[in-house]
Order: C-alpha cells, then structure tokens, then sequence
C-alpha cells in the first residue's frame, strides 16, 4: 500500500496541504477531486517525493519512506504522469519509451506490452514528440511511465483538454492497467473519466481532504459538493 499520514507540504511559507491522510492499495483506484487550485497535484508530488514533507509522513508497503528523493522512490515502484506530460520533444516516441528504460532495466513492461495497450504508439513509434497530438503525448507519457514498471502510478489529468473518442481509449487503458494489479491514484477534473474508474474517492479542499467515500457512496454527491466549494485559499 502507498499511503501519506497526516502530511503537510508548502510552497515558501504558504501551507498547501494540512494534514493529508490518503492510500491506495493495489489493484484500486483512489480518485482525488476538488477544484483548481485545491491541492491536487501538490498531493501527488508529495507522494512521489517531488515536494518535501514539513509534518506526517509517506509509506509504501509498510515502510517509512519519507526520507527518500524521487528517483529513489521510482525505483521501488512508484511513477508519476504529470499533467504537462513532459514528453522529450526531440526524441522520437520509441526513443522516450527506451529512455525510460535506462536506470530501471528489464521488467514486466516491455515495448510490445505498451504497444498493445496503445496501439497508436506503435504506429507512430518513429515520429517526434514534436509532431505527436494532445492524445498521442498522454498515451506515451503513461507508457513511458509504465516502462519503468511501477506497482504504484500517480495521474494527473490525463483526461484534460482530449476529444472524447481519446478519453474512452484512455480510461480502457487505465481499466487495464489497474486489473493487472497496480494501485493508481487518479486526479481529474472530468468526473466522467473516475466514475468509471474509482474504487475510493477524496475530495479536497484548500489543501484538506473533507470527504472520503466508495463509488456507492458518490451517487450525485460529487457534483453537489464540487459545485458548494468555496473559492481555494491556496
């Protein structure tokens, strides 16, 4: 299980997260929703090790690994898909998928692996991150993410600003990659996109998680209480 207890993270002397408590286990799906600007994507940098905890602390598999930077923290199977993707423009899609590969060697996730769960990358192996459209990009910043063969991946927005057609093909993927046994933590706006996911969802406001509950529990909730939050204080 990777979890955060109680964790606090800032940017400069403003607090961003107050006390965060969060898990995910594997083969689930935990969903953290809120609005812009409410601690999101901070949380998940905060579990990958990309920002520094000033209270509580990060587990994975029962071990304190608060202490460890983010490479460190990759190699024990955790991967984090940023928002902006970060894709090696100059590269070409296989070679960001082999870049991967480098500080983590052979494993579970191969290029064929990756192929077959996104066969448009297959397709368009050759062609440079450049030249690749909005969708194209998600799907080789997951895969990339995947070839470092994590049991732990971090999400965010992987839905955001892509055709409908394209998030289908990305929530297939997800579905996929969580019934072969990963625990994903999943942020995104698109309610759509967790609905069909999620096992667990938190929502989080101003750096607080308010409300926890299973996909039972939701029902129309989440709209409800999206919709009465009150503008983030940081």
């Amino acid at each position: 299980m990777l979890e955060l207890r109680d964790a606090g993270a800032c940017y400069g002397k403003a607090q961003a997260l107050h006390g965060i408590s969060l898990a995910v286990r594997p083969g689930e799906v935990t969903a953290l929703v809120g609005r812009n600007g409410a601690g999101k994507s901070t949380t998940l940098k905060t579990f990958m090790g990309q920002m520094r905890l000033t209270g509580g602390s990060r587990w994975l598999d029962g071990t304190d690994v608060s202490p460890l930077a983010p490479e460190r923290l990759s190699r024990r199977g955790v991967a984090l898909v940023p928002e902006d993707r970060q894709i090696f423009a100059g590269l070409s899609a296989e070679e960001n998928l082999r870049l991967a590969t480098l500080s983590h060697g052979t494993g579970p996730w191969t290029l064929e692996r990756v192929y077959t769960l996104f066969p448009r990358l297959r397709e368009r192996r050759q062609a440079q991150g450049t030249s690749l459209s909005g969708g194209e990009q998600q799907m080789l910043a997951i895969a990339r993410a995947l070839m470092t063969h994590p049991r732990y991946l971090l999400l965010d927005e992987p839905a955001e600003g892509l055709a409908p057609v394209i998030v289908a093909q990305i929530v297939q993927a997800i579905a996929e990659i969580r019934a072969a046994g990963m625990g994903i933590v999943l942020v995104e706006q698109n309610l759509h996109v967790p609905r069909q996911l999620a096992d667990h969802y938190a929502l989080l406001d101003s750096g607080r998680i308010t409300w926890t509950g299973g996909q039972d529990d939701a029902g129309d909730m989440l709209e409800e209480m999206l919709s009465g939050l009150s503008s983030p204080a940081a």
